[in-house]
Order: structure tokens, then C-alpha cells, then sequence
């Protein structure tokens, strides 16, 4: 028999908080920690935040809500008080300071917090307005070792972790709520091997699941041994309870190897995230059921294919709303995907609707050419019709603008822009089609829509268009979407100067056109739905510029 004093076992919890659901989360706190005792754990350990969800943003400055978390937390400690510690993120706040805090909970009470040192103030997160820088924490002795427990962000600093070290620590626990961007776990492994290395410690890294808002906690953690020696490695997106064993050794603390998940590639994540995303928002914010606008071209196609994946195709409903300008193909292939998934299908034609609008505008308008008014007016109809239906039904409205023309404001305020969510809000043109092919190729548990060519190859091989006016194609008003989704990706997610593209080969008068319906669509954009965040500058909280602004780039 092992020593007592030579064995430690932490049980990890990846699972999927609720904003401000505080008694709920205390409840799944309190049933891994449950889970933890029957495996005889000596830790128990739960992400960043997790008694009140994460992100919470302002919300947790208002004084009955961090004093509401507080109360559950002593509530949770007493609950928990027969049985192995319990570690879990919540906000502190004493006196005029707020702090980010980790919680060791043993004995029926809190027994030690760590206060988040390093405060994030990039891409989604603004944690300098929000909380108080804390100092560095020592660790905390738990049976037969010592706990360090960065914060998160404070993992990805040097000084912290050596501090832990230095003052004591013989594993760190970092809990984490760090959202999902891809190719981000790459990032975040190499941060924490450096940490193993530069400390000699094992390190564990928690990490939460599931949607908020735009953004997927995407869990992915991971137990490293010292050097960066991987031990143990959670699946991505998918709630998981592991009880890691660890053993003292010659050279100190080392954890016992066991399952290592293999992640899937980017393409999958990136689907995953907006499945992901769709279904937590709409479960968190009281909707289990949604409808949409299907054109028979490929966004909205996608959109449907997301929303059947994420809900099951018995709470999606599509609507078809053509006008004399919707092609036949466009009618055969709408009705094929709603068929092929098998979504609910609406047929609703807008051409009387629209014949009435354009009656009573007459007067106003005689003597002017028809021009973009009047195709705006077809796309604001649908808005109509479609938000309509939502209230009758109570079903969330989708809109399904990809970010090319997201970027440029090529779609319609009030209009096709109208929606709840939009789940390619961050998902190029030309990943769109890859995206539809992946799907076509690829089906997976956690779909819950058919597998197989769910999308018609057709929809993919035609040339795009809003189909607003005879003959239209998105081409006539945009560059080829290949030339414009290189330019926007330049001008919008590497922050490149118009002479950079001009050098790299693009004509400048068209990155100069490109640029300024970039800054001249911001207005939409502040009034557009959100949308699943799937790289570092997505649209909403990664990228704020100003809607009243004259700057253009001079080069």
C-alpha cells in the first residue's frame, strides 16, 4: 500500500456554468464534488469563474449581485464540508475592491482565496474596469502537498508562476475561463509548457465549456509533468469529469499519465463552436426553437444546416419569401435543404406585400428612377414577415450574413440584418463554402441533424447573389469574393496598411473602395445580432472603432 502522504488525487471539472445562474452552478459545483468524494479525491477543482459563469462583464460591479455570489459561495463551502476540499472561481469584494478570486472551500468555509494578479485588457476581455489587481498568492496545503493557483491570465506571465514556486508550490491548478479563437490551443499550450519548464512543477489547466454570447469555452484541458511532459489531455467542447492522480517522487510531485484526448482540426472546431454557440444561446436566453430566411444560397443553407446540428431539424423552421427575381433553381434548392434536413418549410411570397408598399410610396417617389430603395424595400419586407412569424411562433429569428459582407455592410439594415443571433457572423465567404463541403463530408455525434450531402452541390457551384434585381450577382457590387475576403482579412484581422496590399499585389482603388465600406458600414455593424466569435477579431467586442470617423488610410 502507497503511503498516504505519497498520493494525491485532484478530481478536474470541465463543465458549462450559466450566467448568473448562482444556485444552479452551486449545484454543479456541488455534484462534481460529490462525484469527487466517491473517488476518493482529496481536491476537487472547478474553472474560473464558475459560480456566476463567465464572461459577466459589469454585471458583477453591481453590489447585490457580488454579494448574492458571495452568500452561495458560504453556502456552497457549508454543503460541501464532509469530504475532500473544493476549489472554485467567484468574485470577492471587500470593502471597495473587486476582485477575480480562486476559493479553497474545506471544513465548511473558505479557507484561503487567490486574487487574480494579471488582468486581462485585450481582444474580449476588460478586466482593468472591472476588477482590482490582487497580489500574488502563495500556495495552499491540501492534505500531503501545496497548491499554487494562477488565474488564468496570470499563467501566461512568468513572474506569477515562478512566485508560486518560490514561495512553496509543488503542483499549480490553473483555472481558467479562456473562449475559444482557433488554433488557439497551440497558444495556450505553449504558454504552459513554458511555465513547466521554467518552474519544475506539474501544472494542470482547467478550462470551462460551453456558449456565452458570441463566445465558446471550448474546455481542452490538459495535465502537464515538468518539462512539458503531456500526462492527460480532456476532450474539446464536452463536458467531462477526471480525477487526475498524482505521486511523490525523488524529484517531486508528478502526475500519474492517463487518457489523452486527440482534438479534432480546425474546420471541425470552427463548425463545433458555431453548433455550440447556437445551442447554448438559445438554451440559456429561453428559446428552443428558431426560424429563418432560406434563400437557396449557400449562407443561409449553411445557417439552416447549423441550426438543425445545434436544435434537431424538428425545431427549425425555414421560410422561403420570393419575389419575381428568385430564380427556379433558387426555389428547388431551398425547399431541398429544408427537405434534406428535415426542417419544417414555409412558402411565403412577398410580391403582393411589396406591390402594396410600392403603391403607397408612389406618390412620394413619382418622377425618380427605381433604384437601391427598392430593393431594400424587398429585403425589409422579409425582415417583416419574418420577425413577424418569430412573435406569433416564439421562435428566435436567425439572420445569416457571413463576415465579408458583415465587413463591407453588404446586406440590409432592418432587413435581411434582422435577427436574434447569427452564427457565421465571423466566417468568411470563402470559408463558408469549405465549411459546406466539411459538413457534406463529415457527420459526428454531436450533430443532430442527417449526415451525408445535406447541402446540394448546387447551392455551392452557383455564383452568389441577393437576387434583389434581374441578373444580379454579388460580383456586379463586390470583388470577387476571393479578392475581397484577402483584403479584409488584411485590413481587418492583421490591421494592414492599404500600401501592404497594393505591394502584395492588389489594385489599390479597389482596397481603397473596400476600405471605406469597411469604415462606413460600423453603424450596422454596432446594431447587427451577435454572432459566434471564431477568430481573435471578431466583430463586437474584438474590434470597436468609431461609427462618426473621417480617418481613411493615406498610403
Amino acid at each position: 500500500m502507497p503511503d498516504p502522504q505519497d498520493t494525491f488525487r485532484l478530481t478536474i471539472a470541465q463543465l458549462n456554468p450559466v450566467v448568473g445562474d448562482l444556485e444552479g452552478n452551486a449545484a454543479r459545483a456541488r455534484a462534481a464534488w460529490e462525484e469527487g468524494r466517491a473517488a476518493g479525491a482529496d481536491l476537487v477543482a472547478l474553472p474560473e469563474m464558475f459560480l456566476t459563469g463567465y464572461q459577466i462583464y459589469d454585471m458583477v460591479m453591481k453590489p447585490a449581485f457580488s454579494g448574492h455570489a458571495m452568500q452561495v459561495l458560504d453556502q456552497l463551502a457549508r454543503d460541501c464540508a464532509d469530504g475532500p476540499a473544493l476549489a472554485i472561481g467567484a468574485p470577492y469584494a471587500f470593502g471597495e475592491r473587486l476582485y477575480n478570486s480562486y476559493a479553497i472551500c474545506r471544513g465548511g468555509e473558505v479557507v484561503s482565496r487567490a486574487l487574480k494578479h494579471k488582468l486581462p485588457n485585450y481582444n474580449v476581455f476588460d478586466e482593468r474596469r472591472i476588477y482590482d489587481e490582487g497580489p500574488i498568492s502563495g500556495p495552499v496545503a491540501i492534505g500531503p502537498l501545496r497548491v499554487g493557483t494562477p488565474i488564468c491570465e496570470d499563467a501566461w506571465h512568468v513572474d506569477v508562476a515562478e512566485a508560486m514556486a518560490e514561495s512553496g508550490a509543488e503542483i499549480l491548478l490553473v483555472p481558467n475561463g479562456s473562449p475559444y479563437f482557433r488554433d488557439k490551443f497551440d497558444i495556450r499550450m505553449s504558454h504552459m509548457v513554458a511555465r513547466t519548464v521554467e518552474t519544475g512543477l506539474p501544472l494542470v489547466y482547467l478550462n470551462m465549456v460551453g456558449g456565452q454570447d458570441d463566445q465558446v469555452f471550448d474546455g481542452a484541458s490538459f495535465v502537464l509533468n515538468p518539462h512539458g511532459v503531456l500526462a492527460r489531455q480532456l476532450p474539446a467542447f464536452d463536458e467531462e469529469i477526471a480525477h487526475v492522480d498524482f505521486t511523490r517522487t525523488d524529484a517531486g510531485w508528478r502526475a500519474v499519465e492517463g487518457p489523452r484526448v486527440v482534438h479534432p482540426d480546425a474546420w471541425e472546431q470552427d463548425y463545433r463552436v458555431m453548433v455550440e454557440a447556437l445551442r447554448d444561446y438559445c438554451a440559456k436566453t429561453g428559446f428552443s426553437k428558431v426560424l429563418l430566411g432560406l434563400s437557396g444560397g449557400i449562407d443561409s443553407a449553411l445557417v439552416a444546416t447549423i441550426a438543425a446540428d445545434a436544435l434537431g431539424p424538428q425545431n427549425v423552421r425555414c421560410v422561403m419569401l420570393p419575389s419575381e427575381y428568385t430564380s427556379e433553381h433558387s426555389l428547388q434548392d431551398a425547399k431541398a435543404v429544408a427537405e434534406r434536413l428535415g426542417c419544417h418549410y414555409d412558402f411565403v411570397p412577398i410580391t403582393e406585400g411589396r406591390d402594396a408598399i410600392t403603391a403607397t410610396l408612389a406618390p412620394l417617389f413619382e418622377g425618380r428612377d427605381a433604384d437601391l430603395t427598392e430593393e431594400n424595400v424587398q429585403s425589409r419586407l422579409r425582415g417583416l414577415l419574418l420577425m413577424a412569424m418569430s412573435n406569433k411562433f416564439g421562435e428566435m429569428l436567425l439572420t445569416t450574413g457571413n463576415k465579408s459582407e458583415v465587413a463591407v455592410g453588404y446586406a440590409t439594415i432592418y432587413g435581411d440584418m434582422a435577427g436574434g443571433y447569427n452564427p457565421i457572423k465571423d466566417l468568411y465567404k470563402m470559408r463558408v463554402f469549405e465549411t459546406c463541403r466539411w459538413r457534406n463530408a463529415n457527420h459526428r455525434p454531436w450533430m443532430r441533424a442527417p449526415g451525408g450531402e445535406v447541402i446540394p452541390q448546387r447551392i455551392i457551384d452557383k455564383p452568389p447573389s441577393a437576387e434583389l434585381r434581374a441578373d444580379q450577382r454579388d460580383d456586379d457590387s463586390l470583388p470577387p469574393y476571393e479578392v475581397l475576403d484577402d483584403i479584409l482579412e488584411s485590413l481587418i484581422d492583421r490591421e494592414e496598411s492599404v500600401i501592404e496590399l497594393v505591394q502584395r499585389g492588389h489594385d489599390r482603388e479597389v482596397v481603397k473602395k473596400v476600405e471605406k465600406l469597411v469604415y462606413l458600414s460600423e453603424y450596422k455593424r454596432f446594431q447587427s445580432a451577435p454572432g459566434a466569435r471564431l477568430t481573435p477579431r471578431a466583430f463586437w467586442l474584438d474590434r470597436r472603432y468609431p461609427i462618426a470617423n473621417r480617418w481613411r488610410d493615406p498610403s
